[in-house]
């Protein structure tokens, strides 16, 4: 008696390999870098965020936090607390090259152990914002957050790409 219909190996071949393609498509999805300029990646972020505790900086303040040259870069984005009492900031930086990408997440792993290190002991609240920080690496585009609503914000600057 024949059968025409596909054994139970031959389907299990396809579900595995539709299961394959869809991983790396999603892998392509969120390795894979913006086309998108850096000017509207920032301005989604800009107006996502509670700026009731924070203001603008430039790239001075760039320098200064994270020991880096603004103008080395495609864009940054730079949001921090006006109060030293408070650890709350986001930052978004879209990079030139692969290289930059290590040297910008070395940064930001100095810069946030150093900033817990000042508030460890007498804010404890801040250093839990620290410690919670939502960061990532989308392609060309480096994203932090200190912040309540740091999860929030990432998920937006994420939304942008």
């Amino acid at each position: 008696m024949s059968n025409d219909r596909p054994g139970i190996n031959e389907i299990m071949k396809y579900v595995v390999l539709a299961g394959i393609l869809i991983y790396v498509i999603l892998l392509m999805i969120f390795a894979s870098g913006s086309k998108r300029p850096f000017s509207e990646v920032a301005e989604k972020v800009e107006q996502s965020l509670d700026t009731s505790n924070l203001v603008k900086r430039d790239g001075q303040a760039f320098k200064r936090y994270f020991g880096l040259n603004s103008a080395d870069y495609e864009g940054v984005l730079l949001y921090s607390s006006e109060s030293a009492m408070s650890a709350e900031e986001v930052l978004v930086v879209k990079v030139k090259t692969d290289k930059q990408v290590q040297e910008v997440s070395d940064a930001i792993d100095k810069y946030l152990a150093e900033k817990k290190e000042v508030y460890d002991g007498y804010a404890p609240e801040e250093v839990k914002l620290i410690e919670d920080a939502q960061r990532s690496v989308r392609g060309n585009y480096i994203f932090l957050a200190v912040a309540p609503k740091a999860q929030e914000y990432q998920e937006i600057f994420n939304r942008s790409l």
